[in-house]
């Protein structure tokens, strides 16, 4: 089978859920299926928060930020082809949070193709670098109570969050594959919308399951992997202290082999309903984050084990404080919520919507 490489640029204004459809992109294609996701992070942010080079408080101009900027934008783009090529994974998806064309919105057009050329580069030869370009329109245009500064590094008022927009739409108006998804839908299916499209971008169908819970008895585990290959992932999961009496924050430590990964999650309630955010952090981020933990509230240590069974999808969480029982999620048609387990899994109800299952729960009782 050829290496398929797959690279998707996530552009917008601020605050347009791109952190989040990354996020779901590494739930999503996962590494015990095939996959490798390679994300290379928002270059001008890194440059502000990591190295205090700024476009701003008589720092450096604008014009020479984005000298630094696209110098490390080509270096990291560089190395991330390099490396999904290295892979051994056969479909590698290459996810770009901003790239090259991004720029071209802080500077004048003559400006921008004066900085590509200093550094041996057109913009059409930038733009045939990558095959899909996603724009996710900011919050600030249409879903105003959405909108947030959640990027510590930028503040952007509506106004300039909604100008902003524009111009890193009209930077890519261009690519033959651009696709604007807009805030016409709450903000789980606009990022629903994101994912469907990153499945066009492979050539796949994205899998229209709805995910149901169920209190099971303790499976064998050994059984599973020898029978079904399932594969599993330990997770630490802990509660931060509110900060906002409508929002639940959550850091999560993954890992996936000898890979450690590490997210922070806001879960948000308002009167228009529900959302949740998520972003990959750093391992000195999630440590910082461990001293804002809600000491009301018991870290949620579990063993994830995903596997597949007569081409569904299960996934069983095993918790080291619960002997007799686990929870299992089945991914099933929207059209039929009948379950078909394993002969070697017994299941005792389901609970998809029963509050004493949810994760909030467990980390307060510590108890199935």
């Amino acid at each position: 089978m050829a290496k398929k490489i797959t690279r998707i640029v996530l552009t917008g204004g601020p605050a347009a859920g791109k952190t989040t459809l990354i996020s779901r992109i590494l739930k999503e294609f996962k590494q015990d299926e095939g996959w490798k996701v390679i994300t290379i992070p928002e270059t001008a942010t890194e440059l502000i928060s990591g190295f205090g080079i700024k476009p701003f408080g008589n720092c450096v101009s604008m014009l020479e930020f984005q000298y630094f900027v696209i110098a490390d934008q080509i270096h990291k783009e560089k190395l991330a082809l390099k490396a999904a090529n290295m892979v051994p994974e056969e479909n590698v998806l290459v996810i770009y949070d901003r790239a090259l064309l991004d720029d071209k919105a802080y500077i004048s057009d003559d400006e921008f193709r004066e900085v590509l050329g200093s550094f041996g580069k057109t913009e059409e030869e930038v733009m045939a670098g990558y095959d899909v370009v996603l724009h996710l329109v900011s919050c600030a245009k249409g879903a105003e109570f959405a909108y947030n500064y959640g990027n510590e590094a930028r503040y952007e008022p509506l106004e300039v969050a909604r100008e902003k927009d524009d111009l890193a739409l009209r930077a890519w108006s261009k690519h033959p594959n651009l696709k604007v998804i807009d805030n016409s839908v709450d903000f789980e299916d606009k990022i629903a919308r994101g994912l469907r499209a990153v499945y066009e971008a492979i050539g796949q169908p994205m899998p229209e399951e709805v995910w149901h819970k169920y209190l099971i008895e303790l499976p064998d585990v050994d059984a599973l992997v020898r029978n079904y290959h399932a594969a599993g992932i330990d997770m630490m999961q802990t509660y931060l202290s509110q900060t906002s009496p409508n929002i639940v924050r959550r850091i999560r430590q993954q890992k996936n082999g000898n890979e450690y990964l590490y997210f922070y999650t806001e879960k948000h309630y308002t009167g228009d309903g529900q959302w949740e955010t998520e972003k990959p952090i750093s391992s000195k981020e999630y440590i910082q984050y461990l001293m804002e933990g809600d000491v009301s509230l018991h870290a949620v240590h579990k063993i994830k084990y995903r596997f597949s069974y007569n081409d569904r999808r299960f996934e069983i969480d095993v918790y080291p404080f619960s002997k007799e029982r686990a929870i299992m999620r089945a991914a099933l048609p929207a059209s039929d919520g009948a379950v078909d387990a394993p002969t070697e899994i017994h299941i005792l109800r389901e609970v998809t919507n029963d509050p004493a299952y949810r994760n909030t729960q467990l980390a307060r009782n510590q108890k199935l």
